[in-house]
């Protein structure tokens, strides 16, 4: 069956267009290029996929108020944040198949920006009185920093082994998820217990949803990213770990080279691809990805069956499922 989002998103649909209408207004500034990138940003974002997990995370535990808009707000704000900043880091020129910020306005200002919307997001929090949803993110933002500075040191080595891949990924990419849903529950529930199920579940997600990024790198299919795109920025990912756990060591060397010295030739980086492919590690990759699908699933049936739990479970299948 092929899951669609909007479909997904019907129990809390006419929450996210409210969402949408504050974020918008959040994001304003009196200082007119501030406003005419922040609009820019506005315009062009992605699937609202944090939002989503925060007000259905927030139902699965009852009922949505004020602060579980603040909490959509929050999250979003320094997803975006930290968008911005990782663009600048990777000097990526595109995001979702726009200019990216510092592409247009050049990293000096794409930093302050990414300051700007950190400090926008500190503010919300305080003037709503929000601190808990202020220290779960801040814990975050330190997580992402701490998983981003971890895959840098590594790709400079290019030594990653399996157990520092998953707490790369874990800091870096399921954090933020595993956050937006814990935000999202403990603007609707105050007990502990569910509310670091409900961020456990989230997490599981977000490292299922990265490993899917991870496979993007080795599938033929055309999707929004370039194929080999992670070698060429030397990121270890799954396949390639696994792949380099199995070949000769003649191969493990050729490979290691390519991806530090050649990583802009295209045969060879094509021979990278077709070299970890043939040695399971898309297989291997793919069914690490649905073990943590499962573990988020069996986290979730622990909630009573329900409009929401079932779109969080669709929601799930989407994260492994998505072509882009």
């Amino acid at each position: 069956m092929s899951l669609n989002l909007e479909d997904i998103k019907k129990p809390i649909a006419k929450e996210l267009d409210e969402f949408e209408i504050r974020f918008r207004e959040s994001m304003k500034s009196k200082a007119p290029l501030l406003d005419r990138i922040t609009h820019y940003i506005v315009t062009r974002k992605g699937k609202q996929m944090r939002p989503m997990f925060v007000f259905l995370s927030a139902r699965l535990c009852g009922e949505l108020n004020e602060a579980t808009y603040v909490a959509a707000s929050l999250v979003e704000i320094l997803h975006t944040a930290t968008l911005v900043h990782d663009d600048v880091v990777d000097d990526s020129y595109q995001r979702r198949g726009f200019f990216s910020i510092n592409a247009l306005w050049k990293n000096k200002i794409a930093v302050l920006v990414g300051d700007y919307l950190l400090s926008k997001g500190l503010l919300v929090s305080i003037e709503n009185n929000q601190f808990q949803l202020l220290h779960i993110l801040s814990d975050t933002i330190r997580a992402m920093s701490e998983g981003e500075l971890l895959q840098l040191e590594k790709a400079r080595r290019l030594d990653i082994q399996e157990d520092i891949y998953f707490e790369i990924i874990t800091g870096k990419t399921a954090s933020l998820i595993a956050s937006a849903c814990a935000c999202g529950a403990s603007t609707t529930t105050k007990d502990e217990a569910q509310i670091a199920r409900v961020k456990l579940m989230g997490e599981k997600i977000g490292i299922a949803f990265q490993i899917k990024d991870d496979l993007f790198d080795y599938e033929e299919a055309e999707i929004g990213k370039p194929r080999g795109i992670d070698i060429k920025e030397r990121k270890m990912t799954l396949p390639l770990i696994y792949a380099l756990s199995k070949v000769s060591s003649s191969d493990k060397k050729k490979i290691i080279n390519i991806i530090k010295n050649e990583n802009q030739n295209a045969e060879k980086v094509r021979w990278v691809i077709d070299t970890v492919r043939s040695n399971g590690g898309m297989d291997y990759a793919a069914k690490k990805m649905m073990e943590y699908r499962d573990e988020a699933l069996k986290l979730l049936y622990e909630f009573p069956e329900s409009e929401s739990r079932k779109s969080v479970e669709q929601l799930i299948e989407f994260t492994i499922e998505r072509k882009i």
